[in-house]
């Protein structure tokens, strides 16, 4: 069975999250596109946030995917989320890294400052890319030690 991810964008990021969205199928992952549909319609960037950060936070998922335009709404939406660890990355060293030492669940790009090719090669680094544990899996638990 594949790993099914949620992703989702605001207006801005409805291109490069649709170029997303074919590349997960072809690695083999069952991507589920929560929106935006319509780069033309001006929308929220929280009400798609929030429709990731969730089901990451409750276990629903173990992944997912953020896009707007500069990528900064969408990580302090999911970030408010216990349990999710959002990170902004704009290369692949940033997403690998992500994971690597912060154990990153949900990956935030941001479409106006990335093409979509180097979108895909941060994206599959981060799917790539194990959480080394160690002494990272300390200061990871200390993210939400003071999160009621």
């Amino acid at each position: 069975m594949s790993e099914t991810i949620p992703i989702a964008s605001d207006h801005a990021g409805v291109a490069m999250k649709n170029r997303l969205v074919s590349e997960l199928k072809k690695l083999g992952y069952e991507p589920v596109d929560l929106g935006s549909k319509d780069p033309n319609q001006p929308d929220d960037y929280p009400d798609f946030g929030h429709t990731v950060a969730r089901e990451v936070s409750t276990g629903a998922v173990k992944r997912g995917i953020l896009l707007c335009g500069s990528g900064v709404g969408m990580d302090i939406v999911a970030n408010r989320y216990r349990g999710v660890r959002a990170a902004l990355a704009w290369e692949p060293e940033i997403g690998a890294l992500s994971r690597r030492h912060n154990d990153s669940n949900v990956l935030v790009l941001p479409a106006r400052f990335m093409s979509d090719d180097d979108a895909i090669k941060t994206m599959k680094q981060w799917l790539d890319t194990k959480f080394e544990g160690g002494r990272h899996e300390r200061r990871v638990e200390k993210i939400d030690s003071e999160n009621p």
